[in-house]
């Protein structure tokens, strides 16, 4: 037993050095990889030129959803989301994406239910988004790509004590992916994107409180949900995924102000921060569970507005 704890202890350890480097100041995550041109995956970021380990390897995210392929489960129940907007603390920019972190010291900002059996607090959100709009979702339905993705990062305070510990384990962290797509002005995203100039350099923060991410999630209430993994270092398998099936729409000049923040230092040459996404990953012996029956193509009860949802990025 003794050399069991030794072992989990340096496991911490070198947890804790990963996600310090990419995370801190606090903890942050995110997700990366570059896209050049179609081939999206031809061009690493560096966040993925030095050797990653990956536990198992058996449950990587992201993952492309087939809609076809996803099985409905009846007893998946409704998702509730609480948000307190007085946790929220700042924006930064961590060199990788930008975070809008919260207070999570209690019990506060929280979901339940769903997929999941315990209650999740909210620690941080971020987005990942493409150059252009053909791209920039980490996952994709249908193989079809949606311009950005927003992901809300909660963590299993019932179980375990830190968030530091609950990303080492199968039930530690629960992830609610958001599809953003070109479209109307979205009034909710505007109070974040007229902050993103404060925080154009890699490392710069600013207080950012009372903001409220409900207004982010979209009201259908569909999800997909899967057995997943953080899609940056140490992109450990201690996700559960609830992507939500409906997106959300934001303008051309909001996603051009994620496009306008930099990857670089004040004083750096400057690189854009676009293609900020992790390559796709095989679903391997995966189920992709929904909370809603699905309606093929060639169902006589599908609708032409339903299947044009379904593919349209």
């Amino acid at each position: 037993e003794t050399a069991m704890n030794s072992v989990k202890a340096n496991a911490l350890v070198h947890l804790y050095k990963q996600l310090k480097a990419i995370w801190s100041p606090p903890a942050r995550v995110c997700s990366l990889a570059a896209c050049t041109s179609k081939s999206r995956n031809a061009a690493l970021h560096p966040l993925w030129q030095s050797p990653l380990t990956i536990p198992g390897g058996t449950r990587q995210s992201p993952i492309n959803i087939e809609w076809r392929d996803s099985v409905y489960d009846p007893f998946l129940k409704p998702l509730k989301i609480s948000y307190d907007p007085t946790t929220c603390l700042h924006i930064w920019n961590n060199g990788y994406s930008f975070l809008v972190e919260f207070d999570d010291s209690a019990d506060r900002s929280i979901i339940v239910g769903g997929p999941l059996e315990n209650q999740y607090r909210l620690k941080q959100f971020h987005f990942h988004w493409g150059a252009i709009n053909d791209w920039g979702s980490e996952h994709t339905v249908d193989n079809k790509f949606y311009p950005a993705e927003l992901h809300l990062v909660h963590w299993n305070a019932v179980v375990y004590p830190t968030f530091e510990e609950a990303v080492m384990e199968g039930n530690g962290l629960a992830v609610i992916g958001v599809f953003l797509k070109l479209g109307a002005h979205h009034q909710g995203l505007q109070t974040l994107v007229d902050a993103l100039p404060a925080i154009k350099h890699k490392d710069a923060v600013i207080e950012f409180d009372v903001f409220d991410p409900t207004c982010l999630l979209p009201s259908c209430p569909d999800y997909w949900t899967y057995a997943g993994s953080l899609t940056t270092p140490p992109l450990t398998e201690s996700v559960t995924w609830i992507i939500k099936k409906k997106p959300i729409e934001v303008d051309e000049n909001q996603l051009e102000a994620f496009r306008m923040l930099l990857f670089t230092s004040d004083g750096e040459e400057e690189k854009r921060m676009v293609d900020n996404f992790r390559p796709l990953q095989p679903l391997m012996n995966r189920t992709v569970r929904s909370s809603f029956q699905s309606r093929h193509l060639f169902s006589t009860q599908v609708q032409p507005q339903d299947r044009a949802e379904q593919i349209r990025p």
